[in-house]
């Protein structure tokens, strides 16, 4: 399986890494579609979770007080260089790292496309993703728990159809558009919730 995914993860790793490399100071400073997070900030915990292998997960969870939000908090600010600059090269010398914390693989996919859309979509970057990373990420995200991060309970009793590719996910009242909006909506990015339709879409505007 790790030979099937890390070419894609490597892949947006690298077409981030391009879009990032033009940016202005300002840029850097626009906040992300993560609250409380500039482009900067994300950019810099895409380091982080590039560099954290499964050990240094445990490690940094038990000093954090099994706390994600503080964990996440200290990842950032160990993996932020003094300028974008700095960031964006360390960001280049971690792409092709193939370390991953103890979560299902495919959830590196998750990482890349919606932090991806999360820096790009405040910028006005455009990125046509490939079908299989966002169909990968989208169902190993619907399968997990909230516990773990995931939205399983939030689309427990609907149906996820992507109006771009061949994916269908779960039964019941339909949520239809792009698979990569059906990822973003169903990982709190409410931004997205405009490009779906369907009976099954108050579910998700309630959450």
């Amino acid at each position: 399986m790790g030979s099937e995914v890390w070419p894609l993860v490597h892949a947006e790793r690298a077409a981030l890494i391009e879009d990032l490399d033009g940016l202005d100071a300002a840029q850097w400073d626009t906040p992300s579609l993560c609250e409380g997070w500039s482009v900067h900030d994300v950019a810099a915990h895409l380091v982080n979770t590039a560099r954290t292998t499964r050990l240094g997960f445990l490690l940094t969870m038990v000093g954090a007080g099994f706390d994600f939000d503080r964990q996440n908090a200290r990842g950032v600010a160990r993996s932020r260089g003094a300028t974008p600059r700095e960031t964006l090269e360390r960001l280049r010398g971690a792409a092709a790292l193939t370390k991953t914390p103890p979560a299902p693989l495919d959830t590196r996919l998750v990482e890349e496309v919606v932090h991806g859309e999360d820096i790009r979509r405040p910028l006005g970057i455009a990125r046509e993703y490939p079908a299989e990373a966002v169909a990968r990420a989208l169902r190993v995200h619907t399968g997990m728990s909230a516990s773990m991060g995931g939205a399983k309970e939030l689309t427990a009793g609907i149906r996820l159809a992507a109006t771009d590719a061949d994916l269908v996910i779960g039964d019941g009242p339909e949520v239809r558009g792009p698979a990569a909006s059906l990822l973003l909506a169903v990982s709190g990015r409410r931004t997205a919730l405009s490009e779906l339709d369907g009976p099954g879409l108050a579910r998700l505007e309630s959450a």
